[in-house]
Protein backbone atom coordinates (compact mmCIF):
# COMPACT_ATOMS: atom_id res chain seq x y z
CA UNK A 1 0.00 0.00 0.00
CA UNK A 2 1.19 3.86 -0.77
CA UNK A 3 0.68 5.75 2.78
CA UNK A 4 2.10 8.70 0.98
CA UNK A 5 -0.95 8.89 -1.52
CA UNK A 6 -3.20 12.10 -1.62
CA UNK A 7 -5.69 10.82 -3.59
CA UNK A 8 -8.73 9.60 -1.35
CA UNK A 9 -10.13 6.16 -2.51
CA UNK A 10 -14.10 6.16 -3.32
CA UNK A 11 -15.04 2.91 -1.09
CA UNK A 12 -14.33 4.82 2.57
CA UNK A 13 -11.69 3.54 3.87
CA UNK A 14 -9.44 7.09 2.97
CA UNK A 15 -12.53 9.68 4.16
CA UNK A 16 -11.47 12.26 6.31
CA UNK A 17 -10.97 10.42 9.93
CA UNK A 18 -9.94 7.23 9.09
CA UNK A 19 -6.49 6.11 9.25
CA UNK A 20 -6.64 3.37 6.84
CA UNK A 21 -5.35 5.91 4.47
CA UNK A 22 -1.86 6.16 6.63
CA UNK A 23 -1.26 3.23 8.69
CA UNK A 24 -3.75 -0.10 8.19
CA UNK A 25 -2.23 -1.83 11.24
CA UNK A 26 -4.22 0.26 14.07
CA UNK A 27 -7.47 -0.29 11.89
CA UNK A 28 -7.57 -3.80 14.06
CA UNK A 29 -7.78 -1.80 17.50
CA UNK A 30 -10.71 0.24 15.72
CA UNK A 31 -9.22 3.54 16.82
CA UNK A 32 -9.83 6.70 14.23
CA UNK A 33 -8.33 9.79 14.38
CA UNK A 34 -11.54 11.32 15.65
CA UNK A 35 -10.76 9.24 18.71
CA UNK A 36 -8.15 11.27 19.47
CA UNK A 37 -8.54 14.67 21.52
CA UNK A 38 -5.79 16.45 20.01
CA UNK A 39 -6.15 18.06 16.63
CA UNK A 40 -4.44 15.74 14.32
CA UNK A 41 -3.19 16.58 10.18
CA UNK A 42 -1.49 14.39 8.11
CA UNK A 43 0.34 15.33 4.66
CA UNK A 44 2.05 13.61 2.52
CA UNK A 45 5.28 13.14 0.61
CA UNK A 46 3.76 16.25 -1.84
CA UNK A 47 3.16 18.12 1.10
CA UNK A 48 -0.99 18.04 0.98
CA UNK A 49 -3.03 17.01 3.52
CA UNK A 50 -5.01 14.03 3.50
CA UNK A 51 -5.65 13.59 7.60
CA UNK A 52 -7.90 16.33 9.11
CA UNK A 53 -9.50 15.19 12.70
CA UNK A 54 -12.77 16.11 14.46
CA UNK A 55 -10.35 17.62 17.18
CA UNK A 56 -8.59 19.88 14.43
CA UNK A 57 -11.66 21.09 12.81
CA UNK A 58 -13.32 22.12 15.88
CA UNK A 59 -9.75 24.05 16.73
CA UNK A 60 -9.36 25.30 13.46
CA UNK A 61 -13.13 26.08 12.52
CA UNK A 62 -12.65 24.61 9.01
CA UNK A 63 -14.44 21.21 7.69
CA UNK A 64 -12.73 18.66 6.96
CA UNK A 65 -13.81 18.26 3.33
CA UNK A 66 -12.62 21.93 2.54
CA UNK A 67 -9.22 20.69 3.66
CA UNK A 68 -8.26 16.92 2.25
CA UNK A 69 -5.49 17.65 -0.54
CA UNK A 70 -5.26 21.47 -0.04
CA UNK A 71 -0.83 22.05 0.74
CA UNK A 72 -0.45 22.33 4.35
CA UNK A 73 0.45 25.79 4.31
CA UNK A 74 -3.01 26.84 2.96
CA UNK A 75 -5.15 24.57 4.91
CA UNK A 76 -3.53 25.03 8.09
CA UNK A 77 -2.06 29.11 8.01
CA UNK A 78 0.12 29.64 11.05
CA UNK A 79 2.44 32.40 12.32
CA UNK A 80 4.61 32.41 14.78
CA UNK A 81 3.90 35.32 17.91
CA UNK A 82 6.21 37.53 15.79
CA UNK A 83 4.44 37.51 12.55
CA UNK A 84 6.14 34.95 10.51
CA UNK A 85 4.68 31.90 8.43
CA UNK A 86 5.22 29.31 10.16
CA UNK A 87 6.06 27.04 7.48
CA UNK A 88 8.09 29.34 5.68
CA UNK A 89 10.29 29.22 8.41
CA UNK A 90 10.20 25.47 9.60
CA UNK A 91 10.49 24.34 5.78
CA UNK A 92 9.69 20.70 6.71
CA UNK A 93 9.93 19.26 3.19
CA UNK A 94 13.31 21.07 3.09
CA UNK A 95 16.30 22.03 5.29
CA UNK A 96 18.61 19.34 7.04
CA UNK A 97 17.59 15.63 6.40
CA UNK A 98 18.33 14.85 10.35
CA UNK A 99 15.74 16.89 11.29
CA UNK A 100 13.03 14.54 12.98
CA UNK A 101 10.03 17.55 14.08
CA UNK A 102 8.95 20.50 16.05
CA UNK A 103 8.73 20.72 19.78
CA UNK A 104 5.37 22.27 20.81
CA UNK A 105 5.58 25.76 20.67
CA UNK A 106 2.54 28.82 20.61
CA UNK A 107 1.17 30.22 17.01
CA UNK A 108 -1.52 31.77 15.34
CA UNK A 109 -3.86 31.00 13.50
CA UNK A 110 -5.82 33.56 10.72
CA UNK A 111 -7.39 35.93 13.20
CA UNK A 112 -5.19 35.66 16.04
CA UNK A 113 -6.16 32.84 17.84
CA UNK A 114 -3.38 31.33 20.04
CA UNK A 115 -2.95 26.93 19.74
CA UNK A 116 -0.05 25.04 20.43
CA UNK A 117 1.49 23.04 17.73
CA UNK A 118 3.80 20.41 17.22
CA UNK A 119 5.01 18.40 14.79
CA UNK A 120 6.72 15.29 13.60
CA UNK A 121 8.63 14.35 9.89
CA UNK A 122 8.09 10.74 9.08
CA UNK A 123 10.71 10.11 6.54
CA UNK A 124 11.61 6.27 4.79
CA UNK A 125 15.13 6.15 5.93
CA UNK A 126 16.98 8.17 8.39
CA UNK A 127 18.48 10.91 6.25
CA UNK A 128 15.66 10.67 3.12
CA UNK A 129 12.99 12.72 2.05
CA UNK A 130 9.56 13.69 4.42
CA UNK A 131 7.67 10.75 3.63
CA UNK A 132 4.54 12.18 6.14
CA UNK A 133 4.37 15.17 8.29
CA UNK A 134 2.09 14.66 11.24
CA UNK A 135 0.82 17.93 13.14
CA UNK A 136 -0.38 18.01 16.22
CA UNK A 137 -3.00 20.51 17.36
CA UNK A 138 -4.11 21.81 21.16
CA UNK A 139 -5.99 25.01 22.40
CA UNK A 140 -4.46 26.84 24.62
CA UNK A 141 -7.90 27.49 26.67
CA UNK A 142 -6.97 24.44 29.33
CA UNK A 143 -2.89 25.45 29.85
CA UNK A 144 -4.20 29.24 30.72
CA UNK A 145 -6.63 28.44 32.96
CA UNK A 146 -4.29 26.08 34.74
CA UNK A 147 -1.69 28.82 34.86
CA UNK A 148 -4.28 31.29 36.31
CA UNK A 149 -4.97 28.76 38.98
CA UNK A 150 -1.46 28.44 39.58
CA UNK A 151 -1.26 32.07 39.79
CA UNK A 152 -3.90 32.40 42.03
CA UNK A 153 -2.83 29.63 44.12
CA UNK A 154 0.79 31.77 44.59
CA UNK A 155 -1.29 34.86 45.27
CA UNK A 156 -3.38 33.36 47.81
CA UNK A 157 -0.63 31.50 49.95
CA UNK A 158 1.54 34.54 49.83
CA UNK A 159 -1.13 36.74 51.08
CA UNK A 160 -2.29 34.24 53.74
CA UNK A 161 1.71 33.83 54.76
CA UNK A 162 2.45 37.55 55.22
CA UNK A 163 0.36 38.04 57.97
CA UNK A 164 1.71 34.97 60.08
CA UNK A 165 5.54 35.87 59.25
CA UNK A 166 4.71 39.79 59.61
CA UNK A 167 3.46 38.83 63.22
CA UNK A 168 6.63 36.53 63.91
CA UNK A 169 9.05 39.09 62.29
CA UNK A 170 7.46 42.10 64.71
CA UNK A 171 7.13 39.92 68.20
CA UNK A 172 10.73 38.23 67.88
CA UNK A 173 12.39 41.90 66.82
CA UNK A 174 10.51 43.40 69.70
CA UNK A 175 11.76 40.51 72.11
CA UNK A 176 15.35 40.79 70.90
CA UNK A 177 15.23 44.69 71.01
CA UNK A 178 13.43 45.05 74.63
CA UNK A 179 13.73 42.40 76.56
CA UNK A 180 14.35 43.21 79.83
CA UNK A 181 11.26 45.56 79.65
CA UNK A 182 8.61 43.10 79.13
CA UNK A 183 7.43 41.12 82.52
CA UNK A 184 7.48 37.07 81.95
CA UNK A 185 3.71 36.88 81.57
CA UNK A 186 3.92 39.07 78.26
CA UNK A 187 7.26 37.66 77.37
CA UNK A 188 5.00 34.05 77.30
CA UNK A 189 2.14 35.28 75.70
CA UNK A 190 4.40 37.58 73.03
CA UNK A 191 5.95 33.79 72.32
CA UNK A 192 2.80 31.87 72.69
CA UNK A 193 1.60 34.30 69.24
CA UNK A 194 4.95 33.38 67.65
CA UNK A 195 4.66 29.62 68.03
CA UNK A 196 0.80 29.74 67.13
CA UNK A 197 2.26 31.69 64.19
CA UNK A 198 4.54 29.25 62.76
CA UNK A 199 1.91 26.59 63.38
CA UNK A 200 0.00 28.19 60.74
CA UNK A 201 2.72 29.29 57.91
CA UNK A 202 3.75 25.34 58.54
CA UNK A 203 0.35 24.55 57.86
CA UNK A 204 -0.03 26.29 55.00
CA UNK A 205 3.48 24.82 53.35
CA UNK A 206 1.57 21.59 54.02
CA UNK A 207 -0.98 22.90 52.19
CA UNK A 208 1.24 23.48 48.96
CA UNK A 209 2.61 20.28 48.65
CA UNK A 210 -0.65 18.57 49.58
CA UNK A 211 -1.89 19.96 46.35
CA UNK A 212 1.20 20.23 44.25
CA UNK A 213 1.03 15.90 45.13
CA UNK A 214 -2.43 15.89 44.13
CA UNK A 215 -1.99 17.60 41.15
CA UNK A 216 0.66 15.53 39.90
CA UNK A 217 -0.63 12.19 41.11
CA UNK A 218 2.06 11.72 43.86
CA UNK A 219 0.08 11.81 46.84
CA UNK A 220 0.89 8.80 48.67
CA UNK A 221 -1.15 6.48 50.80
CA UNK A 222 0.56 4.28 53.63
CA UNK A 223 -2.23 1.66 54.50
CA UNK A 224 -2.24 0.54 57.99
CA UNK A 225 -4.86 -0.12 60.67
CA UNK A 226 -7.43 2.37 61.44
CA UNK A 227 -10.24 2.40 64.05
CA UNK A 228 -12.50 5.41 62.64
CA UNK A 229 -14.53 5.15 65.94
CA UNK A 230 -11.52 5.98 67.96
CA UNK A 231 -10.19 8.81 65.58
CA UNK A 232 -13.35 10.96 65.56
CA UNK A 233 -13.75 10.32 68.76
CA UNK A 234 -9.85 11.82 69.54
CA UNK A 235 -11.12 14.45 67.68
CA UNK A 236 -14.25 15.92 69.23
CA UNK A 237 -11.92 15.36 72.94
CA UNK A 238 -9.92 17.96 71.06
CA UNK A 239 -12.58 20.74 70.05
CA UNK A 240 -13.75 19.97 73.47
CA UNK A 241 -10.71 20.93 75.02
CA UNK A 242 -10.28 23.62 72.96
CA UNK A 243 -13.35 24.97 74.66
CA UNK A 244 -16.66 23.64 72.74
CA UNK A 245 -19.49 22.64 74.93
CA UNK A 246 -19.27 18.80 74.69
CA UNK A 247 -23.28 19.07 73.90
CA UNK A 248 -22.43 20.01 70.67
CA UNK A 249 -21.23 17.23 69.62
CA UNK A 250 -23.42 14.10 68.63
CA UNK A 251 -21.50 10.51 67.64
CA UNK A 252 -23.65 7.60 66.11
CA UNK A 253 -21.58 4.52 65.11
CA UNK A 254 -23.82 1.67 63.38
CA UNK A 255 -21.85 -1.31 63.72
CA UNK A 256 -20.17 -4.10 62.85
CA UNK A 257 -17.75 -2.04 61.24
CA UNK A 258 -15.51 -3.31 58.38
CA UNK A 259 -11.81 -3.71 59.19
CA UNK A 260 -10.13 -0.46 57.25
CA UNK A 261 -7.00 0.27 56.32
CA UNK A 262 -6.02 3.59 55.04
CA UNK A 263 -3.45 6.02 55.84
CA UNK A 264 -3.90 7.15 59.45
CA UNK A 265 -2.23 10.55 58.91
CA UNK A 266 -4.47 11.30 55.39
CA UNK A 267 -7.86 10.50 57.38
CA UNK A 268 -7.21 12.35 60.58
CA UNK A 269 -6.45 15.40 57.99
CA UNK A 270 -9.66 14.68 56.45
CA UNK A 271 -11.64 14.75 59.66
CA UNK A 272 -10.12 17.51 61.43
CA UNK A 273 -10.78 20.06 57.74
CA UNK A 274 -15.00 18.83 58.11
CA UNK A 275 -15.14 19.16 61.86
CA UNK A 276 -13.38 22.50 61.76
CA UNK A 277 -15.86 23.22 59.24
CA UNK A 278 -18.86 22.27 60.98
CA UNK A 279 -17.96 23.97 63.98
CA UNK A 280 -16.52 27.20 62.51
CA UNK A 281 -19.33 27.33 59.90
CA UNK A 282 -21.78 25.89 61.27
CA UNK A 283 -24.18 26.05 63.90
CA UNK A 284 -26.14 23.96 66.63
CA UNK A 285 -25.29 20.47 67.22
CA UNK A 286 -22.61 18.41 65.29
CA UNK A 287 -23.36 15.33 63.98
CA UNK A 288 -20.43 12.55 63.03
CA UNK A 289 -22.13 9.12 61.80
CA UNK A 290 -19.57 6.54 61.12
CA UNK A 291 -21.09 3.50 59.29
CA UNK A 292 -20.73 0.13 56.91
CA UNK A 293 -21.26 1.03 53.13
CA UNK A 294 -20.82 -0.36 50.02
CA UNK A 295 -18.27 1.46 47.97
CA UNK A 296 -18.22 0.95 44.33
CA UNK A 297 -15.94 -2.79 44.07
CA UNK A 298 -15.93 -3.63 48.09
CA UNK A 299 -17.42 -2.90 51.21
CA UNK A 300 -16.03 0.45 53.51
CA UNK A 301 -16.33 2.93 56.11
CA UNK A 302 -18.65 5.93 55.92
CA UNK A 303 -18.70 9.13 57.88
CA UNK A 304 -21.13 11.57 57.69
CA UNK A 305 -20.55 15.30 59.14
CA UNK A 306 -23.89 17.14 59.41
CA UNK A 307 -24.61 20.73 61.07
CA UNK A 308 -27.42 22.95 61.96
CA UNK A 309 -26.34 25.74 60.56
CA UNK A 310 -28.26 28.05 57.16
CA UNK A 311 -26.18 25.03 54.96
CA UNK A 312 -24.31 25.42 51.66
CA UNK A 313 -26.19 26.99 48.88
CA UNK A 314 -27.62 24.84 46.19
CA UNK A 315 -25.82 27.00 43.45
CA UNK A 316 -22.70 26.62 45.46
CA UNK A 317 -22.35 22.86 46.49
CA UNK A 318 -20.76 21.84 42.58
CA UNK A 319 -18.33 24.52 43.53
CA UNK A 320 -17.38 23.48 47.39
CA UNK A 321 -14.10 21.30 46.41
CA UNK A 322 -12.29 23.76 44.22
CA UNK A 323 -9.65 25.56 44.95
CA UNK A 324 -10.24 28.98 46.69
CA UNK A 325 -14.24 28.42 47.46
CA UNK A 326 -15.13 29.94 51.03
CA UNK A 327 -18.31 29.45 53.03
CA UNK A 328 -20.33 32.60 53.63
CA UNK A 329 -17.92 33.59 57.21
CA UNK A 330 -14.95 34.34 54.51
CA UNK A 331 -11.19 33.08 56.04
CA UNK A 332 -8.67 30.28 55.67
CA UNK A 333 -7.42 30.03 52.26
CA UNK A 334 -10.45 28.11 50.59
CA UNK A 335 -7.73 24.67 49.68
CA UNK A 336 -9.00 22.45 52.64
CA UNK A 337 -11.85 20.78 50.85
CA UNK A 338 -9.88 20.86 47.72
CA UNK A 339 -7.28 18.60 49.51
CA UNK A 340 -9.87 16.18 51.31
CA UNK A 341 -11.37 15.38 48.01
CA UNK A 342 -8.21 14.79 46.84
CA UNK A 343 -7.24 12.60 49.90
CA UNK A 344 -10.11 10.39 50.17
CA UNK A 345 -10.19 9.93 46.16
CA UNK A 346 -6.35 8.95 46.37
CA UNK A 347 -7.82 6.08 48.50
CA UNK A 348 -10.17 5.11 46.06
CA UNK A 349 -13.31 6.26 47.79
CA UNK A 350 -15.53 9.03 47.17
CA UNK A 351 -17.14 12.49 48.58
CA UNK A 352 -20.16 14.55 48.92
CA UNK A 353 -21.82 17.54 50.04
CA UNK A 354 -25.89 17.90 50.67
CA UNK A 355 -28.20 19.05 52.98
CA UNK A 356 -28.60 17.59 56.53
CA UNK A 357 -31.95 16.65 57.55
CA UNK A 358 -31.68 19.51 60.23
CA UNK A 359 -31.26 22.23 57.07
CA UNK A 360 -27.41 22.68 57.71
CA UNK A 361 -23.99 21.12 55.35
CA UNK A 362 -24.07 17.39 55.29
CA UNK A 363 -19.90 16.41 53.73
CA UNK A 364 -20.57 12.15 53.44
CA UNK A 365 -16.83 10.38 52.66
CA UNK A 366 -16.70 6.63 52.07
CA UNK A 367 -13.11 4.91 52.30
CA UNK A 368 -13.19 1.02 51.09
CA UNK A 369 -11.98 -1.15 53.37
CA UNK A 370 -8.28 -1.50 51.50
CA UNK A 371 -5.57 -3.46 52.10
CA UNK A 372 -2.83 -3.37 54.34
CA UNK A 373 0.73 -1.97 52.62
CA UNK A 374 2.31 -4.69 52.19
CA UNK A 375 -0.21 -6.23 49.35
CA UNK A 376 -0.17 -3.05 47.73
Amino acid sequence: MDVGTSAPRTDGANAPGSLAAWDPGLMPLGLSPDDLPDGLIVADETGRVFCFNAAAARITARRPEDVIGLPVDRALPLEDLDGRRWWTVTDPYGGLATRIGQPERNLLLPGGREVLVSARYVRSRPTGPVHRLVVSLRGTEARRRTERSHAELIATVAHELRSPLTSVKGFTATLLAKWERFTEDQKKLMLETVDADANRVTRLIAELLDISRIDSGRLEIRRQPVDMPTAVHRHVQGHIGAGQDPDRFRIALVRPLPDLWADPDKVDQVLANLLENAVRHGEGRVTIEVAPAPTRTAEGTAVTVSDEGPGIPEESMSRVFTRFWRGSKRGGTGLGLYIVKGIVEAHGGTIEVGRASGGGAQFRFTLPVGTPAFMT
